[in-house]
């Protein structure tokens, strides 16, 4: 897929039909059950969807659990942005990622390599163990070496939460060998990185974030083979981690405007960014993609089209310094989150890696921001401010 041919497909993929059908915008369908054609017909279809199968013509959806034409559309319509040939959408992103891991135990590998930096919430279930795994903690250098016989999958995220560190996809997958590779593409978005062509067997998104992009819906998607969405579609059906027909609709909606907001957000960033490296004296280090040394792989071009809309940066005199500024803005909401339209800053040591080590866990001074689509001068204007005392 082209740069350009996103946006159209961001536009139109998931409503092939609608003309069709006779309608301008998808149907939502609510029904919780579903009449079947008779006692056969149904016990099959039944066997079938449970087992992960995708509704085949002819057959009911019999529950909602098993299947929903709703969310069936938000899930093709994400497979085509991420070029993957299957997706399966989820609650929420934490749900959509433990069904990933729970596929790897079910298959007898309950071994996990993950790189760190990651999502608080994604380094706090693998170091748990909760679902059976076992997590080995590695650097993109020594993701391969920590391979063993029941690896199950290696996880990573990239631009990596909260710290935007890039790791090189196509690399980490020939340094793993045939062990499936998840990328974590929430910062990123289908608009400027599509992990499957660089080798990744799984695709996860918090759709919450930059697909819904109005934070007024919550959701989680994962891109992948038929065989993965088989496995990943079995495990929600038995667990019920569904997403909702409503949100589907939300997110097949958002995906129509992702291309607009993702570019003029990053446009944003980079302003905001240059200005917090170039011009504030109480801001100690900043980190960006789209910066001087903050790429030095030069991924940005090669694997990713954009360096993205969220920016990082840390207080000159560290936690003091952060917990003012976070709490001095006023055009800028501190709240957790990302991926809006307005622009939200977090303490993640705090909130979102409050649970992460201590050896893991990000600077006391570390600030998040993800840039909206407010004026940059505004965003500045109000950085100001809240940085002037510190």
């Amino acid at each position: 897929m082209s740069a350009d041919f996103i946006d159209t497909a961001a536009v139109h993929a998931g409503r092939e039909d609608l003309a069709g059908l006779g309608v301008h915008v998808p149907p939502i369908d609510l029904s919780t059950t579903y009449p079947l054609g008779d006692v056969e017909g149904g016990g099959a279809s039944y066997e079938s969807l449970a087992a992960g199968h995708r509704l085949m013509d002819g057959d009911s959806c019999v529950y909602q659990r098993l299947w929903n034409p709703t969310v069936a559309r938000f899930e093709r319509a994400l497979a085509e942005l991420e070029e993957a040939p299957d997706a399966v959408a989820f609650a929420t992103g934490m749900a959509a990622l433990s069904a990933c891991l729970l596929a790897a135990v079910a298959a007898g590998k309950p071994h996990v390599v993950a790189l760190r930096p990651l999502y608080g919430g994604s380094d706090h279930l693998l170091a748990s163990g909760l679902l059976g795994t076992e997590v080995s903690w590695a650097t993109a250098e020594s993701a391969g070496a920590l391979v063993r016989p029941d690896t199950g999958l290696v996880v990573v995220e990239t631009p990596a939460n909260p710290t935007l560190e890039l790791v090189d996809i196509a690399a980490l997958c020939r340094q793993v060998g045939d062990v499936p590779v998840l990328v974590d593409n929430t910062f990123a978005t289908p608009v400027l990185q599509r992990p499957i062509g660089h080798g990744a067997a799984l695709v996860l998104h918090s759709a919450t974030k930059y697909l819904g992009g109005h934070g007024d819906v919550m959701g989680g998607v994962v891109a992948t083979s038929t065989e993965h969405a088989s496995r990943l579609r079995q495990i929600r059906a038995v667990t019920g981690g569904l997403l909702h027909p409503m949100a589907a609709y939300g997110l097949h909606r958002g995906l129509q405007t992702l291309p607009t907001r993702v570019r003029a957000q990053q446009a944003g960033a980079e302003k905001v960014a240059g200005w917090l490296q170039e011009h504030h004296p109480s801001v100690a280090d900043v980190f960006y993609p789209g910066l001087p040394g903050c790429d030095p792989q030069g991924l940005i071009g090669r694997q990713q089209s954009g360096p993205g809309a969220v920016v990082a940066f840390t207080a000159s005199d560290g936690y003091a310094g952060a917990v003012r500024v976070a709490s001095a803005c006023r055009l800028i909401t501190h709240a957790v989150s990302l991926g809006g339209v307005d622009t939200l800053i977090q303490h993640p040591a705090a909130l979102t890696h409050r649970p992460v080590a201590g050896d893991a866990k990000p600077a006391a001074g570390l600030l998040r921001l993800s840039i909206g689509l407010e004026d940059p001068a505004d965003l500045i204007a109000d950085l100001a401010t809240a940085l002037a005392p510190v």
